[in-house]
C-alpha cells in the first residue's frame, strides 16, 4: 500500500532492516569504519524507494546550528543594500546557509531581534552600515560589521571611500575648480563622517580652494533644499560634492530651478554609483563602490569567523567613473 504520510528515518529503517541509528550515521554521512558498504547501500536505495527527505531543521537543532545569517540594514529600500544582500547571499549558497534580511534604521538604537531566540534561530549576523552598538543585543553572536568604523572590535569590512573622495578632488581641481560645495548627509555613521574628513582635508591641500558644506537627510527633496543654500551663497561653488548618488539628483534639481547647467555652469559628483546615475541626464559622474564585492566579502569572513578563524579586516577599494556632469570651470 502507498504511504500516505512523509516517511520517517524510521520508515527507512524498517524498509532496510536495519536500526534507527544506524540509518542516522548513513544519511549523516558518519558511517564510515562503523557500518558495511553494503549496509550504507542499502539504507540509501530504502530511502530512494520511501521518497525519504531529511528533517533539515531537526538536524541543525541536533548540531547546534541552524546554517542561517542575519543581515542587518538601515532600509531595505536603498539598491545598495539590494546588491550588499545579493553578494553575501551568493557566498552563503555555496556553503549552504540562508540569509535573513532585517532593516533596521540606525537612528533606533540597539537593534531587537526579529527572533524569539536568537541565539537558536542564527549562527551569525552581518551588520551594514550601522554602529557597532547597535548590535549590543545580540551579545555572543557572532558578528561581522559592513561598511562601518573599522575601529571596531568585531571584524569589519569597509570601502576606501577617503581615496574615493581624494580622487574626487582631484579630477576636479585638474578641470579648474577651485569652490566646492558639500552636500552632506546628516546621517550619523561612519562612512559620512570619513568622506566628510577626506573632502575637507583634500580641498585644504589645493591652494587658493574653499569648501562650503550643508547638511540634509539622504533623499532628493532634503538634498535640494542643502545644495539651493549653497548655490545661494555670494561665492557660488562651481562644483557640488554630493555624499551619495541620491543626493546628487536633489543637486541637479537645485541647479535646473536656479537657470544653470550642467555641467557648463555648475559640475556635480556623487557617490556609490547605484543605478540612478547613469539615469540621470548628464550621467553621473560618481565613485564606484562594489556593494555585492562588500557583501561577498563580509559573509565570507563570517564564515571564517564561525569555523573558529580570525578574519582580518578589509577594506575595498572604489573606482572613480567620470561622466558628463563635470566639466571645466565655467569662465566668469
Amino acid at each position: 500500500m502507498p504511504m500516505t504520510s512523509r516517511p520517517t528515518s524510521r520508515d527507512v529503517a524498517r524498509e532496510a532492516g536495519v536500526s534507527q541509528s544506524t540509518v542516522s550515521l548513513v544519511l549523516g554521512g558518519k558511517w564510515s569504519g562503523r557500518v558495511s558498504p553494503a549496509t550504507v547501500a542499502a539504507v540509501h536505495d530504502a530511502a530512494e524507494r520511501l521518497g525519504y527527505r531529511p528533517n533539515r531543521a531537526a538536524r541543525s537543532l541536533r548540531l547546534g546550528s541552524t546554517r542561517t545569517v542575519l543581515l542587518v540594514v538601515p532600509t531595505l529600500t536603498a539598491p545598495f543594500f539590494g546588491a550588499v544582500h545579493d553578494g553575501a547571499a551568493r557566498v552563503a549558497a555555496r556553503h549552504g546557509f540562508g540569509i535573513v534580511a532585517y532593516p533596521w534604521p540606525e537612528t533606533a538604537g540597539p537593534a531587537d531581534s526579529p527572533f524569539a531566540a536568537p541565539d537558536e534561530a542564527i549562527d551569525g549576523i552581518l551588520a551594514s552600515s550601522l554602529a557597532e552598538d547597535a548590535m549590543s543585543g545580540f551579545a555572543g553572536t557572532p558578528v561581522v560589521m559592513l561598511d562601518s568604523d573599522p575601529s571596531a572590535a568585531a571584524p569589519t569590512v569597509v570601502f576606501g571611500v577617503e581615496d574615493g573622495m581624494r580622487a574626487i578632488v582631484t579630477h576636479l581641481t585638474g578641470l579648474g575648480h577651485r569652490r566646492f560645495g558639500h552636500v552632506a548627509s546628516s546621517i550619523d555613521q561612519w562612512t559620512f563622517h570619513a568622506r566628510g574628513r577626506a573632502l575637507a582635508d583634500a580641498v585644504a591641500a589645493v591652494p587658493g580652494a574653499s569648501l562650503a558644506r550643508e547638511d540634509g537627510a539622504l533623499d532628493v527633496a532634503a538634498a535640494k533644499d542643502a545644495a539651493g543654500r549653497l548655490l545661494d551663497r555670494p561665492e557660488r561653488p562651481t562644483a557640488l560634492v554630493c555624499d551619495d548618488d541620491v543626493m546628487s539628483a536633489g543637486a541637479y534639481k537645485a541647479a535646473r530651478a536656479r537657470g544653470l547647467e550642467i555641467p557648463r555652469d555648475l559640475s556635480v559628483t556623487g557617490f556609490d554609483d547605484v543605478l540612478l546615475a547613469t539615469a540621470l541626464e548628464p550621467e553621473l559622474t560618481t565613485v564606484r563602490l562594489p556593494a555585492g564585492e562588500l557583501g561577498a566579502a563580509g559573509m565570507t569572513a563570517l564564515l571564517e569567523l564561525l569555523e573558529g578563524g580570525h578574519p582580518a579586516s578589509r577594506s575595498l577599494p572604489g573606482e572613480l567613473v567620470v561622466r558628463g556632469s563635470t566639466g571645466p570651470v565655467p569662465v566668469e
